[in-house]
């Protein structure tokens, strides 16, 4: 009888909690923000770059490289345009900063030092979106947002003449994404605060390839693109 109660009382603070959220009128914060045609903002966040390796026809069964990806930093500015209620154009230009380590497979290294390689990235990245909005309920507003993106690495190496031979691994330094999110606006007393979620993919070959075309580090690859999650807060 005793449990019976409390989860009697679990539901109906449930319900309560979600009525408030969803069905009460509430105070609205900030009830004209979003009336202005531009508004701007800046992002603080975090980022998880990958590579999608594609081996060429004749590449061994047993190839693999594999990549441990560790958390980066992010930090940009926001320009909104504002279409209407439902649809907003925005550009976000951001630094982002990296650091992935590839472990190639290959019977001629003989030592971790041969076979892995850091590859750190500093990339100007600029994304063009377009976000589309729900109606606003109370003090939120999700959305989801979508659009192409490019980007600068500052770290690519791809002018240096040193290739994997000498410990250099090489990238191109323009790289174009297609990109695709969703995150929720809380209109807070005193500012707007966005969290989001957004995946990143390269659309284009990103790999400089050793000058030995039998490298073991990349005679087997085909194409190297990056794929990311970019997890950021905004604040406007």
């Amino acid at each position: 009888m005793k449990r019976i109660f409390i989860l009697l009382i679990v539901l109906a603070c449930t319900q309560n909690l979600s009525a408030q959220l969803f069905t009460k009128e509430k105070v609205q914060n900030l009830q004209n923000f979003d009336k202005p045609r531009f508004s701007y903002g800046y992002i603080l966040g975090f980022n998880f770059y990958n590579f999608n390796f594609d081996y060429t026809a004749d590449a061994p069964l047993d190839t693999d490289i594999i990549h441990n990806a560790s958390a980066g930093f992010s930090v940009g500015l926001l320009g909104n345009m504002r279409i209407n209620d439902y649809l907003d154009l925005r550009l976000e230009p951001m630094v982002t900063f990296n650091t992935r380590n590839l472990e190639f497979s290959n019977p001629q290294f003989t030592s971790n030092l041969e076979s892995v390689r850091e590859v750190k990235s500093t990339y100007v990245h600029i994304p063009l979106l377009l976000k589309v909005s729900t109606k606003r309920i109370n003090n939120i507003k999700p959305f989801i947002v979508g659009g192409v993106s490019t980007s600068i690495n500052l770290s690519s190496n791809e002018d240096n003449p040193d290739d994997n031979s000498a410990g250099q691994f090489r990238m191109k330094t323009n790289t174009n994404y297609y990109e695709i999110g969703f995150g929720i606006d809380l209109y807070l007393y005193y500012f707007k605060f966005t969290p989001s979620i957004r995946g990143v993919f390269a659309m284009s070959d990103e790999l400089v390839k050793d000058n030995d075309p039998n490298s073991p580090y990349t005679s087997t690859i085909d194409k190297m693109s990056t794929r990311g999650v970019f997890i950021n807060f905004t604040f406007q």
